[in-house]
């Protein structure tokens, strides 16, 4: 499927669908999804997705914590579908501007960003770029680079699939034919989600477009960078890791804690990258901890 996801149809059973709507900010038509109230003290949260997820990511945790909080939540450029491509491209400081434009458009000032791996990254460059924002929560958050030797090859690998057209389309053809997300999921997350969770990766790892904008998003990262500013950021940063994380090693995360001014750790027993869509109850509790501390 090399065509653009199409709403109507492959979405018409997309996770609270009814929250969804389309923004058009600057070159991007983004598909937002928003529930909850900003009133009687309710602070607005974003949400922001990982490489190769959705809004659909956030099923389980976004209505918890609509319960008091409004919460925003959106298909990052070249995922799901949002459409159009960032001025700056897919690299970390493009994605992170084109997501600030969005909420200007909305005319939404945050309190609280929230991460998932990748999308931590760009709620910590949001941050070092100006965004006023107090805190930061990174869940499983991607914050280190590769070490060593292993950095450049891996940026080096992702450029040279995303440069070629046919890497893309034939990931997404064997993500169709092979029936096998579910243990994919498993074996690259340590996770094991629900059914509706997996048919949603196999829809969006099943489209070329979604597979090429995941693999152009990972040829573009530059986590050292980030990694420098992380003992220039000002917010309260709060990271949340599964302790069966199998993407993101538990030690990268500790170090990242080590290197933030106001970093907090809390590593939740028996979970893996996707903690939030396996018990979305238990992270939202982690998150309402930190909010109660510093309340």
């Amino acid at each position: 499927m090399s065509k653009p996801l199409v709403w109507e149809t492959d979405g018409r059973d997309w996770p609270h669908r009814a929250a969804s709507r389309f923004v058009t900010a600057g070159p991007l038509t983004w598909h937002v999804q928003e529930m909850g109230l900003e009133n009687q003290g309710g602070l607005t949260v974003v949400l922001l997705h990982g490489t190769g997820a959705a809004t659909h990511s956030w099923r389980h945790l976004m209505p918890l914590l609509a319960e008091d909080h409004r919460v925003i939540a959106m298909d990052l450029p070249g995922h799901g579908f949002t459409r159009g491509r960032p001025a700056g491209g897919l690299k970390l400081p493009g994605m992170a501007t084109a997501v600030a434009a969005l909420l200007a458009k909305l005319e939404v000032r945050p309190a609280r960003l929230i991460g998932h791996s990748a999308g931590a990254a760009i709620a910590l460059q949001m941050v070092r770029s100006g965004l006023d924002v107090p805190e930061v929560t990174g869940l499983s958050a991607a914050l280190s680079p590769f070490p060593g030797f292993f950095a450049p090859l891996f940026q080096g690998l992702a450029r040279a699939l995303v440069l070629n057209p046919l890497v893309p389309r034939l990931f997404a053809a064997s993500a169709r034919t092979s029936g096998d997300t579910g243990r994919l999921l498993v074996r690259s997350t340590g996770s094991h989600i629900d059914a509706e969770g997996v048919r949603c990766y196999a829809m969006l790892l099943g489209n070329a477009l979604h597979c090429r904008g995941a693999l152009e998003m990972m040829a573009g990262w530059d986590l050292a960078s980030l990694q420098r500013e992380l003992p220039k950021v000002a917010a309260r940063v709060r990271l949340i890791h599964g302790a069966k994380d199998a993407a993101v090693p538990t030690s990268s995360v500790e170090q990242a804690v080590r290197l933030l001014p106001q970093g907090e750790l809390s590593v939740l027993a028996g979970l893996g990258h996707l903690a939030h869509e396996e018990r979305a109850d238990l992270v939202a509790e982690a998150i309402a901890a930190t909010a109660a501390v510093h309340a």
